[in-house]
């Protein structure tokens, strides 16, 4: 009779942890990259339908071959694990500040100075969403390693303070004023998962309220951009035309939609139809039920790479997974209020779906970075490190 293997050996121990290798957290990163990949593919689908008639395929040919790159960023993340990925984050930052000082210096689009032309005509770079995801990686690496001083001295904050706010004004100097509350929002909240005192943090939530303020008596034009969201049909032939059209297409579309690719407004009604308000499209061609379940989707994003967060093996890799879900929830939040008209008009993306290939891959990034704090092989490499460092004492 064949014999059971013996567990009274390391051997044995390791062959029942392989056993157990494919723990809750990895049951979870594996779900949480099947959603992602079915957005990505509905994303496709919709940009497809949005452009086809206007510029052929060539927007699809060019979507397509950013998300092959993204593809490629997630299968390298979860390869070498982000904790052999996080130590380089500082140069990474220092990276993307120089290209956002080459972004001020490049040909303004649309009055914004967010984008580097890149040579042949592929495309553009938009160094402000290389911003969002290596401030998070500096945060994920800088406080674990200086927690202690973090929580009992204000002037360990100093030098972290420092990198995000010179990060926030060479993003807002691009007038990418979106992009900048969205790592101010996202900067806040991993400080306060971090265990930073509240006294040290709240003081930006008390600025907030005097912005508007301040722009109203400052900056009246974009005060009125800012508040035309507050009634769209006055400001339908000005400054508020993409905000009316895109509700006019939410409103055509009610709970089923016109049909796939029967969008009325996408043609000459409703611009950047395939970036900032393509989930406007959705609603007008495959109705409100198909955004329910985009949003569905969203939240099962958000769950997922909480619970995977929350099961890291170390501080870093909880800080990373809460930055990159923050991230991304947000975005999804501001993009689907902007074109509901619940939130004032500003470009923000929808993750995983709107046409840009800087923001594709940055959020696909971020997916891989969660996939890879999901992997029982780098929670093993985390363990073994640790215990090579209590040898070392």
């Amino acid at each position: 009779m064949r014999k059971l293997p013996s567990l009274s050996g390391s051997s044995g121990i390791e062959s029942l942890s392989r056993n157990k290798a494919f723990t809750p957290a990895k049951k979870s990163g594996v779900a949480l990259i099947f959603i992602v990949m079915s957005i990505v593919v509905f994303g496709v689908i919709m940009l497809y339908s949005t452009t086809s008639t206007l510029s052929g395929t060539s927007m699809l040919i060019k979507q397509v071959m950013w998300i092959i790159v993204g593809i490629m960023a997630v299968t390298f993340i979860n390869s070498v694990g982000y904790n052999a990925i996080l130590p380089y984050a500082k140069y990474i930052l220092a990276v993307t500040w120089i290209l956002l000082l080459l972004a001020l210096v490049c040909k303004p689009i649309n009055g914004a100075y967010r984008w580097i032309p890149l040579p042949g005509g592929i495309g553009n770079i938009q160094p402000s969403e290389l911003a969002k995801i290596a401030t998070i990686m500096f945060l994920a690496h800088f406080i674990p390693k200086n927690q202690r001083n973090i929580k009992s001295s204000f002037k360990a904050l100093l030098f972290p303070g420092f990198m995000c706010i010179v990060t926030l004004m060479l993003v807002l100097a691009g007038h990418d004023l979106g992009t900048t509350i969205l790592i101010a929002a996202v900067v806040w909240i991993m400080l306060m998962v971090s265990g930073v005192r509240l006294r040290y943090i709240l003081p930006p939530i008390i600025i907030i309220p005097m912005i508007p303020v301040f722009l109203k008596y400052a900056d009246k034009m974009r005060w009125a951009r800012i508040t035309s969201f507050l009634s769209p049909e006055v400001y339908q032939k000005t400054i508020g035309y993409q905000l009316w059209f895109s509700i006019l297409a939410l409103g055509s579309g009610s709970w089923t939609g016109l049909g796939f690719a029967k969008s009325r407004m996408k043609a000459q009604y409703l611009p950047e139809s395939h970036t900032d308000f393509i989930l406007a499209i959705v609603g007008e061609e495959l109705g409100f039920i198909a955004l329910l379940l985009i949003i569905c989707a969203y939240v099962a994003f958000l769950c997922l790479s909480v619970f995977i967060s929350l099961k890291a093996k170390d501080k870093e890799g909880m800080l990373l997974g809460f930055g990159c879900s923050v991230m991304i929830a947000l975005q999804a939040i501001i993009n689907i209020g902007v074109i509901s008209g619940a939130f004032p008009t500003k470009g923000m993306p929808a993750p995983f779906i709107s046409y840009g290939g800087s923001n594709i891959i940055v959020c696909l990034i971020c997916a891989g970075f969660i996939l890879s704090i999901s992997n029982p092989k780098n929670s093993d490499q985390i363990k073994a490190n640790k215990g090579v460092h209590l040898d070392k004492n």
